[in-house]
This record gives structure tokens, sequence and C-alpha cells, in this order.
């Protein structure tokens, strides 16, 4: 059977998680790029790719790689290059997807239209007749990447995203979505050896993506459909196969639990569990992280609390306070996995992760953050043998800015930026940067002299007044403060000052108001109406 090249998305940080599903499923040469993972494979591989990938948003089947400088080159090339009645026919509906990061193509929507007008001209001047554009559920869906000046067109294999599984019959607001939930529970390394506790599970994602896991489910069985199947080429028998080949599922002897205050978020959860059918393995209760309990037996918590962007809280530092608390009394001995966004809450838990991992969920830069929990004593801990975690992140991926803020702390004393207060270092030995940037004053530099000391007391002057009323109005202080002091600097030492009423003689400001007042206007001043 023939094989060619294929390009399975996905999110940004789940890229070498896609990558081990492929070589577990076959694929041959697959190499990571950013947000996408490319392999080789037959048509079967590509039926089997868009059945049981848990991780990829979509699958892609190249059919010409060129170079363009405008949108104009691009329609010509695809115009000529590529025989389309191989692909579709007059009465086939296409649509066209793009995306561009270029300094050329400045407009992704106009580089697809010229791809739609080259297809429509091409077939109206090969039968006098053109097929018909089709936004939502095309026969055919095409895909354009541009980067910079290289572009590669793609037929779309999977259609409508794959993270869309057809479990899910209801969502609450901003659902965790499945591709990155998946790629969460497999970034752990569970595969169902204990139970899973997720304690804010809100529509029920992570219980239910875990559930299949754990069962070895493909995501794709409750599909109602793929983009090959529209194909011209679609093999219905290789396809059925690959469907109804239940022989890698495995039974699950553990079970899986959902809790969340929320009572809606309750009854949708356990609606979509239903509709997965997987009520057996998945328990959803309503109840409050701070009622959460030891759990019987040996367990792994992967949640995703609110950040408070899209979904607030009354006091969403107290609830990860409170996450904290009851990972150090009630989950001793186990694994806690905790996605976030702000660094400010991960330091309410008040624990330190010993794996942090960047995710993005959605536009959000995320941390995914494992926590051990030994029972007892640290130092019980390590005399029994036992050793944090240490796994190192992908190779290539540089740590996160805070972590090294922080190991900058560690390492030099200093606390972060945000912690520490803004101080002026006059009279220590201390290291600082910055605005925090020390001015050495003490015994092991010479004194200031008296400009150097009146420019000191000017700026302190200026630092700590707080009544300015604007800040333009506390610069021209300052200003004013720095002119007087370079007009008395710039006076020969010893010069007395003559005096004329309470002016002093020679004074520039009454010298310039003098020649104004010496100088005749040259414009007639408008008369005043007397009325």
């Amino acid at each position: 059977m023939k094989t060619f090249e294929l390009i399975a998305k996905t999110f940004q940080g789940l890229e070498e998680i896609l990558a081990k599903e492929l070589t577990e499923l076959g694929a041959d040469d697959i190499q990571i790029g950013r947000r996408m993972v490319s392999f080789t494979g037959n048509k079967m591989m590509m039926y089997r790719a868009n059945f049981h990938l848990r991780t990829a948003i979509r699958i892609l089947k190249p059919i010409l790689h060129f170079n363009a400088k405008d949108a104009d080159e691009i329609y010509e090339i695809v115009k000529k290059r590529i025989k389309w009645e191989e692909i579709m026919d007059v009465n086939t509906s296409f649509a066209v997807d793009s995306v561009v990061y270029s300094d050329e193509f400045r407009h992704s929507k106009f580089v697809a239209y010229r791809v739609k007008d080259a297809i429509a001209d091409y077939f109206r001047e090969k039968e006098g007749k053109r097929p018909s554009v089709q936004v939502t559920n095309p026969d055919i869906t095409l895909h354009i990447h541009i980067a910079q000046e290289r572009c590669t067109l793609s037929l779309d294999s999977s259609g409508e995203s794959l993270h869309r599984r057809g479990y899910r019959q209801e969502a609450v607001e901003a659902p965790l979505n499945e591709v990155l939930a998946a790629g969460m529970i497999l970034q752990t390394g569970w595969t169902g050896e204990c139970d899973f506790i997720d304690p804010m599970c809100g529509s029920g994602t992570l219980p239910i993506e875990a559930a299949l896991i754990a069962r070895n489910i493909a995501p794709g069985v409750f599909r109602k459909e793929f983009a090959f199947e529209k194909w011209a080429d679609f093999d219905q028998e290789m396809f059925d196969e690959i469907y109804n080949d239940d022989s890698a599922e495995r039974e699950f002897e553990h079970h899986i639990y959902g809790y969340d205050i929320d009572w809606k978020a309750v009854n949708i959860a356990n609606n979509n569990v239903r509709a997965a059918g997987l009520t057996k393995d998945i328990t959803i209760e309503h109840r409050d992280v701070a009622d959460f309990v030891e759990p019987a037996e040996k367990a792994i918590m992967v949640t995703n609390p609110p950040y408070g962007e899209r979904i607030t809280t009354d006091d969403l530092l107290g609830l990860y306070r409170t996450i904290g608390e009851r990972l150090k009394h009630a989950f001793k001995g186990n694994d806690a996995w905790v996605l976030s966004y702000r660094k400010e809450c991960f330091d309410k838990i008040g624990l330190k992760a010993s794996v942090i991992i960047p995710f993005f969920n959605g536009a959000l830069p995320c941390e995914f953050r494992k926590y051990e929990l030994f029972d007892g004593k640290f130092k019980e801990f390590r005399e029994s043998g036992e050793e944090l975690d240490k796994s190192e992140r992908p190779t290539g991926e540089r740590r996160p800015l805070r972590e090294r803020e922080e190991r900058a702390a560690r390492t030099f004393g200093m606390k972060r930026e945000e912690e520490r207060p803004r101080r002026r270092f006059n009279d220590d030995n201390r290291r600082g940067s910055g605005d925090d940037r020390r001015r050495f004053n003490d015994d092991n530099r010479r004194p200031l002299n008296s400009k150097e000391m009146a420019e000191r007391n000017d700026r302190e002057r200026y630092e700590e007044d707080t009544n300015y009323s604007s800040l333009y109005e506390r610069h021209h202080e300052f200003a004013k403060m720095q002119a007087a002091r370079e007009r008395k600097a710039s006076r020969p030492q010893g010069e007395k000052r003559e005096f004329r009423g309470n002016k002093p003689v020679g004074d520039k400001r009454g010298q310039r108001a003098q020649r104004f007042s010496n100088s005749k206007p040259n414009f007639k001043p408008r008369k005043r109406n007397e009325d």
C-alpha cells in the first residue's frame, strides 16, 4: 500500500506526548515540530491516527509544498501544478482554511480566497462549470499553511476538530479541552494503576478522559464521522475493521472520582458520563474541595482549578490555600498534579513542586505542577530510600521565567521583584540590580561632594513627596530644583548679589521680563467691546 506524508496538529507543550502515541501506533519517520508532529504512513495509518490519537487536533495530508512571494503566485501554482480532477469533481463542495506566519502575506483570508479562486477557475476552464464553496460541512476541506515564503497545501482528513469526541452533551462555562485533558493525564504517566481523583471536575472532562485511557478505549469511537469518509478513495471496509477492533481494550480494576461544589456542573458531568457509557468506572458527587477527605486507596489527583480569567470565584487565592491545606492533611503518600495560570495561586498552595511543565490552555501560558505528598517527615522519607521525582522537562524547553527567578533567589539570597520592597542601598554591602542598584556611599568609596550631596537630597525629596497633583507637576518641580542649583553653582565663589527691592539684580528671569516690557509689540491688540 502506498505511503505518504502526514501531519498531526496539537497544542504547544503536547508535541512529545503525541510523538509517543504515534510511535505506539506504528508510524514511521516521526519528526517533532512546533504544535505539530509529522510522520509517514499509508491509508490505514491515516484512518487509525484519526481514530486512536488522544492528543491530536487534526490529521493533515500534504499534497503540495512550494515557495511563493505573493497571493497571485500562490494562485498560479495551485491552479497549474495540481491535477484537481484526481481529488474532487465539479459536484464536490469544498472549503479552504489558512494559517499564515509571514511578513509578505498579511491577510490569511485573502490567501484562502486565492486558493479557492484557483480551484474554481481550474474546473471552469476544464469543464465549463465550477464546484461550490461550502463553509459548513463541506465534502473536501483544504488547509494552506504559510511560514514566510514556504507554503504547504494539505487535505484535512479529520474535518471537525478531533477534540470534539462526541460524548459531551453539555458543558459548564470555560470547559477544559478534551485534547489538553488527555495530554495532562498522559503526562503524569497514569494508565489506570490506582484510583483517579479530580476535586473540581466541572463538566467531567478529566474523569471521562481518564476512564478512556484506563480502559484503552479509542477516543474516536464516539465520533459521527471523519472528513476522509467523503473522499473519493474512501475504503469503507478498511475503516469498519479499525472501528470494530476492540482487542486492545482492557479491564479497569480501580475507580475514578469527580467532585464539584456546583450542582449544575455535577448534573452536567453525570450526563456526559452516561453518554460515554462509563458510569461503572466514574462517580461524580457534589462536594466542596474544603470537605475533601483522605481516600481509602492509593490515588492520583489531577485537577484544573479556576484561574480567575474566564471563571471567577469570590476568593481565588483562598481557594488555592484550601487546596494546599487539603493536600497536606488529606492526601499523604500520593501525587497531585495541578494546572493553573497565576504564579500567586501556586504560591498559596504552599508546597514545593517536584516537576513543572509549561502548557498552553488556549492562549494562556499555564504550568502543570506535580506535588509529591510523602507521609511523615521528609527526613524519614529520604531514609526509606525514596526520592522526589526530578524528571526533566522536554529537551530544548527553556525554564519558565518565574522558575529562573526563584533559582536566582536561592543562589543570591534575594527575593523576587514583586515580593521585596524597593530600597536604596546606601550603607551596606548587599548586591542590587535595576532600580535597586546600590549607590556606593560607604567607607569603601570616596565621600560625596557638595554637588552630589545636593543631587541626592533633591532626588530623595522628589521621590518621597506625595503631594503633587500630577506626574507632570512632580517632574516640573524636580527640573526647577536642578536649574536653581545649576544657577547657584555657575556664580563665582564669594560673589555677593545685589538686591533692588525684593528682586536680585542680574536675575535672568527679571532681565528677560525687563526686555519684554521695553520692547514694542508687533501686533495690534483687539479693541474691547465697550457695549
